[in-house]
């Protein structure tokens, strides 16, 4: 076993294929491949389950995952020990549907920056599902989702709460129902509405809440970030969870603001995720706690003027 076929296999299951991963550590394909195929041999099982589509991390090497990772880690700290300076840095992979990205992660991840100069964010926009996939295979390190009151965190997963809010109607500014104190659902399907794709929870949240008499003017986008923005230029309104728009660049620049949905005690709550494991990486324990204080920071949703 050599130390490169333990890295080979990480970063197959980092970029998602042989391809990528060969690209991205400038190793042709074949050589990738059978190199991951004599570890297979020498430890008995089937890392990868190799399809026509592509390559992803099995079941079996999923199980092994967290070993070769502490083990690669282990590597790095001996590296490091030794004043090797070509150790590389630690990547850390963060995935989050759009409502938590200007909330949360971006100050968390400035604030990591700022007491860890090592670590190399990468941030993904993704749809929840995705983000469940991705952390379960290992591609994720943590991932950003909100929850709907009853919605489950699939049982490989570890939850950390971090806002609880409720749906809100974003609205241009100078909007007419700006002047109330909150919006109906009525008013909301007399504008046009901008909802998001299938596939993200707002987009069930606004079924749920139009029931069978949906707006006749419907437009859709993905994620949070394009519907505030289509909002802002006066394409439509939309509702998103209020801790996503409190703070956002748009709504300190009194382009768009909030108002409650009248009658509606729905319950929002964003969350955390990471793998279950025995060790959880200093990297996502460092940024979890970044991700805590500025939950705690965070100013209770209020309605714009």
């Amino acid at each position: 076993m050599r130390i490169e076929q333990l890295t080979y296999l990480a970063a197959v299951t980092r970029h998602g294929s042989l391809r990528r991963a060969g690209e991205q550590l400038h190793v042709s394909q074949p050589a990738l491949s059978e190199a991951i195929r004599k570890l297979e041999q020498e430890l008995g099982v089937a890392l990868l389950d190799r399809r026509r589509s592509g390559a992803r991390i099995s079941a079996a090497g999923q199980e092994l995952l967290q070993p070769i990772v502490d083990v690669l880690e282990a590597v790095d700290r001996l590296k490091a020990a030794a004043g090797n300076q070509r150790t590389t840095r630690r990547t850390l992979r963060i995935g989050t549907v759009n409502a938590g990205t200007a909330a949360l992660v971006l100050p968390a991840v400035r604030a990591l920056q700022a007491a860890d100069s090592a670590t190399v964010v990468e941030v993904r926009n993704l749809q929840q599902d995705e983000i469940h996939v991705s952390l379960a295979e290992g591609t994720l390190d943590l991932g950003l989702v909100n929850l709907l009151d009853g919605d489950d965190v699939p049982p490989d997963l570890e939850a950390t709460p971090l806002l609880v809010g409720s749906p809100a109607a974003v609205l241009p500014a100078g909007h007419p129902l700006a002047a109330g104190a909150e919006v109906t659902v009525d008013d909301l399907r007399a504008e046009r509405f901008v909802a998001m794709r299938s596939g993200y929870l707002m987009h069930r949240f606004a079924h749920r809440l139009f029931g069978a008499e949906l707006p006749t003017r419907w437009h859709s986008t993905d994620g949070a970030e394009m519907g505030k923005m289509m909002v802002a230029e006066g394409i439509g309104l939309t509702v998103l969870p209020d801790y996503s728009v409190l703070g956002d660049p748009l709504e300190r620049a009194g382009l768009i603001m909030t108002r409650p949905i009248k009658g509606d005690t729905t319950v929002i709550t964003m969350a955390a995720l990471h793998r279950r494991q025995a060790r959880v990486p200093p990297a996502v324990v460092e940024l979890l706690d970044h991700l805590r204080d500025r939950a705690r920071q965070a100013l209770p949703a209020r309605p714009s003027t």
